[in-house]
């Protein structure tokens, strides 16, 4: 499927369509207003039905930075179209809200799956249905039609480069552990590659795990498994893949009182990985700036809604296994450590310096700059 490729538009015709959203085990929440056309072409006065899938919602990431910056544009670009939001962590749950949109007879979707390979099967029917479908953040199995992301390359050497720093000039030698991602996200083997790309022959890896359905709750019992395996005083890093199981390392740490704490990496500068960096917890995240990604998805679903080329919003083409040359956004991302929150995260207003430096954690932002 290339570019700008269009859906035929199948209609359904089973579900009266109107301002209510089925609501599904984990919850369908419809924000704007008046009805799309359906079928992926829109309707004649030009509003579209959305779906957007996310995996987790509330303090998560995708609930407190992606799904207000997705609606904000979708609002933006297709004023008083109906956009129905679904979040869950459970992909079994995730399925079925992906079929409850298709029976809705949305006009797009926009879906960062849980589980792509579990959604195989949902995607390929939102296809067949004349349902256009972005993949948003983890690249998804199936008919996709665009996809959004950061490039995993990149996060995972940028991760790989911080560690070697923090470990000092001499790096050689070294044992570290690896905490991955789950297998069953496409974007965790991403990560891992960039990171040994940058790790392999310059350190010793004593224990890598990829992290069941990425839950700190495992993560944290692998990280004990690990100190109880190599010895608290023969860990001098561990790369965890994001900011969850990097909180989850750290607690490991703490829990067997492992002194001083080795540097720790993480991703997606959560607020709580943030202040954790201030106090000298974890040495790095990664900055994933989430309103270009945002807007770009947006802007992809409303385009392929309306039956229209992507051409020009997409930057590349990626293979899923599945469907080739399906047009893709893929952006930067910025390390972040101590020394450069104010000019990245604060600059770009992702925080207030308000935010991050609690009144327990004044002494240290005034020890990292972060107030006088």
């Amino acid at each position: 499927m290339g570019l700008g490729a269009r859906f035929p538009a199948v209609k359904r015709g089973f579900l009266a369509r109107g301002a209510v959203a089925i609501v599904v085990a984990g919850g369908l929440v419809l924000a704007g207003a008046g009805c799309g056309g359906g079928g992926g072409e829109g309707g004649g006065d030009g509003r579209l039905d959305v779906g957007v899938l996310l995996p987790g919602g509330g303090a998560s990431r995708f609930g407190q930075f992606d799904r207000p910056l997705i609606q904000a544009k979708l609002k933006e670009l297709c004023s008083g179209c109906p956009v129905v939001i679904a979040a869950t962590p459970d992909p079994a749950v995730q399925r079925q809200q992906l079929e409850a949109m298709i029976v809705r007879d949305v006009d797009v979707l926009i879906i960062a799956a849980v589980d792509p390979q579990l959604l195989h099967s949902s995607v390929d029917a939102a296809h067949r249905a004349g349902i256009p479908v972005v993949a948003y953040d983890r690249l998804a199995e199936g008919a996709i039609s665009g996809y959004v992301t950061f490039d995993g390359a990149t996060v995972g050497r940028l991760q790989g480069e911080a560690l070697l720093k923090a470990m000092g000039p001499q790096p050689q030698g070294r044992q570290i552990v690896m905490m991955n991602g789950a297998t069953t996200d496409p974007n965790a083997g991403w990560f891992k590659r960039g990171a040994l790309s940058v790790l392999d022959g310059k350190v010793k890896i004593g224990k890598s795990y990829d992290t069941a359905g990425w839950r700190p709750e495992n993560a944290f019992v692998n990280m004990k498994g690990a100190i109880a395996a190599l010895g608290a005083g023969n860990i001098d890093g561990v790369l965890a893949a994001n900011d969850s199981l990097a909180g989850a390392v750290i607690s490991a740490l703490n829990a067997t009182e492992v002194r001083p704490l080795p540097p720790v990496t993480g991703q997606d500068a959560d607020l709580v990985a943030v202040q954790r960096i201030v106090r000298g917890e974890q040495y790095m995240t990664v900055y994933k700036p989430y309103k270009p990604a945002a807007d770009a998805a947006a802007e992809m679903a409303v385009a392929l809604g309306r039956g229209e080329s992507v051409a020009s919003i997409a930057t590349g083409t990626v293979d899923n296994g599945t469907t080739e040359d399906i047009p893709a956004v893929l952006l930067p991302s910025v390390s972040v450590t101590v020394g450069n929150i104010k000019d990245t995260l604060v600059k770009d207003g992702m925080y207030t310096i308000d935010e991050i430096c609690t009144p327990k954690l004044r002494s240290a932002c005034e020890d990292a700059g972060l107030i006088r």
